[in-house]
C-alpha cells in the first residue's frame, strides 16, 4: 500500500506488511503520546474532523493525535450544525471543506458515505465509521492492542483464540477486526450473539476461507473458557428502529469478576471498543473488573492515539521528519499511567 496521500476507507486496503508498518510507526509515537517529547512536524496543517454521528473517543482521539503532531483541528459535529441539514450534497461539502483542510476524518451514519465523500475530496480522507459498515482505525488499534497484550505473555497474533461477544450484526468494530484477522494464520474465533444479531455471513465465510476455525454460539460462559481475548461489544441501539427493540437484547452477555474467575483462563484479556453500556439493564462489563490487570479497555483507548498518529504521519509523508522537529517537554512529570 502506498500510504502517501491515500484515503483510509476500508480495512480491505491493508496487507499484512502494511499492518506491520503502521504498528512500527505507532510504536515510535509513544514518547509523544505520553508527553515525554513533543513534535511540531505538522505545524500549520489542519485536520477537518467531521462527525455527523455521535462520538466521544474517536473524535477526540483523532483530534488529540493531530494536535500531538503539532497540527490544528477544526470540527463539525452533528447534521444540525452543518450545511447538510440545508440539503447540501456530500459532493459539495467535500469540495468545500477539503479546501480548508490538509486531511479529513469523517464519521457518518450511512454505509458507503465516507467513500462517496472521499471521491470529491481534494485531500486524504480517513473513515471514522460509516454506519454499520466499517471502522478501520478502530480495527487497527484493536489489533495493535491484541498484539501488545499477547507479546507481554510471550504470544503472537498467529494462533490467537478470540471470542467476539454481543451485537455482531451491527458492530462495525468487529466487522473490520474480522477482516483484519483474515491476514493472519490459525485463528480460533468464537462468535457469541443472539441469532438475530449474528455476524454477517460474508464475514464468517471470509474467516473460514482464511483457514480459521469458527464457532457460533449463544452461550457466553462456554465460549470464553479457552480464549486469549474476550472482545465485548455494545448493543448498537442507534441501529435499531426503536429503543424497545434494542432492549430485547440488552444485558444478554454480561461479564463480571465472578464469571471471569469461574470461566476464563487466568490471563484472558478483556477488550471493548467503548463506550461500554454501564446502565443496570445492560452492564456489559461490570465495574468490578476495573481492578483486573487483564482489563485492557483503557489501554485500548490509549492505543487509538498512537495508531492515528501513525496514520497521519504516513498519509502526510512526515514519518522521517517527526524526530527532526522534536524537543523535550519541560513540564513532563513522568507520572502518566
Amino acid at each position: 500500500m502506498d500510504f502517501i496521500g491515500a484515503n483510509i476507507l476500508s480495512i480491505q486496503q491493508f496487507e499484512r506488511g502494511d499492518i506491520d508498518k503502521v504498528f512500527s510507526v505507532a510504536d515510535s509515537m509513544k514518547p509523544y503520546a505520553q508527553r515525554q517529547r513533543a513534535t511540531r512536524v505538522l505545524d500549520g496543517a489542519i485536520l477537518g474532523n467531521m462527525f455527523f454521528e455521535a462520538s466521544t473517543r474517536t473524535r477526540v482521539s483523532f483530534g488529540s493525535a493531530f494536535n500531538l503532531l503539532g497540527g490544528a483541528v477544526r470540527e463539525t459535529t452533528g447534521f444540525e450544525s452543518s450545511a447538510l441539514s440545508k440539503g447540501e450534497s456530500l459532493y459539495d461539502t467535500a469540495r468545500v471543506l477539503s479546501g480548508y483542510s490538509d486531511v479529513i476524518c469523517m464519521r457518518h451514519p450511512q454505509e458507503g458515505s465516507v467513500s462517496e465523500f472521499a471521491k470529491a475530496s481534494r485531500v486524504p480522507v480517513i473513515n471514522g465509521g460509516d454506519g454499520a459498515n466499517e471502522h478501520p482505525t478502530q480495527a487497527l488499534l484493536d489489533l495493535y492492542t491484541i498484539r501488545h497484550e499477547l507479546i507481554s505473555k510471550g504470544r503472537q497474533i498467529d494462533g490467537l483464540r478470540i471470542a467476539m461477544i454481543g451485537d455482531l450484526k451491527h458492530g462495525r468494530t468487529v466487522h473490520s477486526l474480522s477482516q483484519l484477522l483474515c491476514l493472519y494464520k490459525n485463528i480460533h474465533v468464537s462468535l457469541v450473539s443472539p441469532k438475530e444479531l449474528a455476524m454477517p455471513e460474508y464475514l464468517v465465510e471470509a474467516l473460514r476461507e482464511a483457514g480459521h476455525t469458527i464457532v457460533i454460539s449463544e452461550e457466553l460462559t462456554a465460549s470464553i473458557s479457552q480464549v486469549d481475548i474476550a472482545y465485548s461489544t455494545r448493543i448498537q441501539e442507534e441501529r435499531f428502529q426503536t429503543k424497545a427493540e434494542a432492549d430485547l437484547y440488552r444485558g444478554r452477555f454480561r461479564l463480571n469478576q465472578s464469571i471471569y474467575t469461574e470461566f476464563c483462563e487466568p490471563n484472558t484479556v478483556i477488550m471493548h471498543p467503548l463506550p461500554r453500556d454501564s446502565r443496570a439493564e445492560a452492564n456489559e462489563i461490570d465495574s468490578d473488573l476495573d481492578g483486573n490487570p487483564n482489563l485492557a479497555i483503557f489501554r485500548q483507548a490509549d492505543n487509538g492515539v498512537l495508531v492515528r498518529m501513525a496514520l497521519f504521519t504516513l498519509v502526510l509523508d512526515v514519518v522521517h521528519l517527526v524526530e527532526k522537529s522534536a524537543y523535550d517537554v519541560p513540564w513532563f512529570s513522568g507520572h502518566r499511567h
